[in-house]
Formats: C-alpha cells, sequence, structure tokens
C-alpha cells in the first residue's frame, strides 16, 4: 500500500519550489515534510505531476485508489476526496488528519456539519488530546448517533525532533519573541503589544516578531516596526529558525485557543521561557505547577520583566516545576518519535501495512 498526503491548496502559494522543496515553514508544511519521511516514497497530492526532492507530486485523480491511502490534512472536502477516488476503487482508503483547531477554524453550520459527518465516515488522527476532545464535540453536535458510534478516533502530540535543539547563547538585550507567524486576531497580537510596551519602559529589550508574508503589512506588524527596540521581518529557514531560538530569552503567548501549540513547544526546548495566558490548551501542554500563567495584563508584565531581568532565575523556577530538568520533561511529554509511533500503528490497524520507516515502528 502507498500513502499520499494532500494538504490543500492555498492561493498563489505554490506547494513545492523551483527546488522540488515543500514550501513554507509553518505548521502544515512541516506535518507534511514529516508524513513524507515516514511513509517513505510518500507522494504529495498536488495540481501537477512532478518529480520533486525525494518525493513525487500528482494530482488526485491519477493515483491508484485501490492500492493507496490518502491522508489528509484539509479534511473539510474529505467527502469530495472520497467521491473521487471512488470513480476507480469500490472502497477508497482515506484517513483525516486533524492538525488545527475545528472550532475556531469554522463557524458556519455548513462547514460544522460537514465536518462532522467526515469525521464519523472517515478514520481521523488528531494533532493532540484536546483535539481530538473538539472532534468527539463536533461529531456528537452535528452528525447523528448511530455515525458516531462507529467512528474510529486516535491522536497524539506532535512532538518536537529535540535534536535540532542548539546550545543556548544569552543575548546582550534580552529578546522577547512574539510566538506566532500569524497576526489573526485569535492569536491577540494587539494584547502582546500592549504588554511589550509596557515592559519596554521597565527593561531593555528587543522584541522580534517573524511573521509570514501575509502578516508583514497587517496593522500589528506595521504598528510594532515603528518601535526602535522593535524588528518585524519575514520567516527563517529552518536552521535559522532554531538559530534565533537559541539567543531568544522569552516569549509571551497571548493566543486562546491552540489545537496544540507546536512553535510554543520548540521555543520552550530551546530554553526560550514562555510567558501564557491561563488557558485550557496551554495548561494541557505544561508540568501541572509550571509558574508563569497570567489571568490579566498587569500580570502579563509582571512576568514579563521578570524573564527578562533574571532569566536565570526564571529557567530554575520552571526546572523545579518539571522535577528537575524542564527539557527532559518536554522530550518525555513531546516526544516525535511518540507521535511517529502512534500514526503508524493507527495507520496499519486501520488500512494494513504501510511503506517506508512506519513499517519499522509497529513491527
Amino acid at each position: 500500500m502507498k500513502v499520499a498526503i494532500k494538504l490543500g491548496l492555498t492561493a498563489n502559494q505554490p506547494l513545492v519550489d523551483e527546488h522540488g522543496e515543500i514550501v513554507g515553514l509553518g505548521a502544515g508544511p512541516i506535518l507534511v515534510r514529516r508524513l513524507l519521511r515516514l511513509f517513505e516514497p510518500a507522494i504529495l497530492i498536488g495540481p501537477s505531476s512532478q518529480r520533486c526532492n525525494g518525493f513525487d507530486m500528482m494530482p488526485l485523480e491519477f493515483l491508484d485508489a485501490n492500492d493507496t491511502l490518502v491522508i489528509n490534512l484539509d479534511v473539510i472536502d474529505s467527502t469530495y476526496v472520497w467521491g473521487v477516488l471512488h470513480s476507480t476503487a469500490a472502497e477508497p482508503k482515506l484517513m483525516n488528519f486533524v492538525w488545527w483547531s475545528a472550532t475556531q477554524n469554522y463557524h458556519h453550520r455548513v462547514n460544522k456539519a460537514l465536518l462532522g459527518l467526515t469525521f464519523a465516515l472517515f478514520p481521523t488522527f488528531a494533532n493532540s488530546e484536546r483535539t481530538a476532545s473538539e472532534v468527539r464535540e463536533i461529531m456528537r453536535k452535528w452528525t447523528t448517533t448511530p455515525f458516531v458510534e462507529q467512528a474510529r478516533l486516535s491522536w497524539s502530540n506532535l512532538g518536537v525532533h529535540a535534536e535540532r535543539v542548539l546550545p543556548r547563547r544569552e543575548p546582550e538585550v534580552p529578546v522577547v519573541l512574539y510566538p506566532a507567524i500569524y497576526a489573526h486576531e485569535s492569536k491577540r497580537p494587539w494584547e502582546f503589544i500592549n504588554v511589550v510596551e509596557k515592559v519596554a519602559k521597565r527593561a531593555p529589550i528587543q522584541v522580534q516578531m517573524r511573521l509570514h508574508e501575509a502578516h508583514l503589512i497587517s496593522e500589528p506588524a506595521m504598528h510594532m516596526s515603528r518601535h526602535r527596540w522593535a524588528w518585524v521581518g519575514p520567516l527563517r529557514t529552518r536552521e535559522g529558525y532554531w538559530e534565533a531560538l537559541a539567543g531568544t530569552t522569552a516569549f509571551l503567548a497571548t493566543s486562546r485557543s491552540e489545537s496544540y501549540g507546536l512553535e510554543y513547544i520548540e521555543a520552550l526546548l530551546a530554553g526560550v521561557i514562555g510567558i501564557f495566558a491561563d488557558v485550557p490548551w496551554a495548561r494541557a501542554i505544561l508540568p501541572d505547577d509550571y509558574p508563569f500563567f497570567f489571568s490579566t495584563e498587569a500580570e502579563a508584565v509582571s512576568l514579563l520583566t521578570r524573564a527578562v531581568t533574571d532569566p536565570a532565575g526564571c529557567r530554575a523556577e520552571v526546572d523545579a516545576a518539571a522535577g528537575g530538568s524542564f527539557a527532559d520533561w518536554i522530550r518525555q511529554h513531546h516526544s516525535d518519535d511518540d507521535f511517529e509511533r502512534a500514526i503508524a500503528t493507527k495507520v496499519k490497524a486501520w488500512f494494513g501495512e504501510a511503506p517506508g520507516p512506519a513499517a519499522n515502528l509497529v513491527g
């Protein structure tokens, strides 16, 4: 059985570049790269047939539907994908992969009904327990009991690749990171801005916002770029990303809803002090006694000021909350090996043997 990965097309955004590499540094492209490696030789579903760097891209219509499992990351159109595959195969193999917050991304009742049916009809794998709970709730509310009872659902935290972490180098001026690549309202960028503007009056800091190119001209980005102590620019390469994290002091997480929070966990693993809004998604990824949660703007200002003026003391508090080593705690609770083993096991259980390294993980 072959595996094909479908991410979905963004307007004016190619899936691969001229070198045959996946385009983008966001969670979606990163996840696609991981799945292509895990199920090598996997296929990327795209607008045309093309030999890429380590994988093939081809249109959905060209797949051998009798011997190919489609893992769909754009699950809202899974029924359409099934229809295309069903035109040449009696029982197409199709699996949903939910890597975003369904309740945050979709609001209209038609979309929710489509999602409920999609989750119930096709085996669904979620990127966290929180996301899996959302999937269950959508099915419960938007489809019938017989469909819900036969649904197949599993989850695993995406995890981080610990070997990418670089040795820390403390900057002369503390660096505060805006820990997202988008300035959507859901990320609460203005709350972040209000806090760092107050902290900048108390202590020297440099704020960095590394944004998707579409958000570089957003109002929050333009506002921040006027400050002499702020840098607003495009995303780095993955190598540059980890290099930057090694020299980052703290981040302020103002988002009220995340399906998992991979960017935050990567930063924490790199030794960046995370200041979080006290909300369920953040509690779910951190030790029970994690010390740096805020409920009010004043608390956020106070905690971030502490982080940039006494980073060593704050890291010691975080280590204590994790029972000795926070980095070890993250490796234990957010392992990418655990994620790969979990999804490979479910693919085998739901559809049979898969190719590539995934076969060895469940062999």
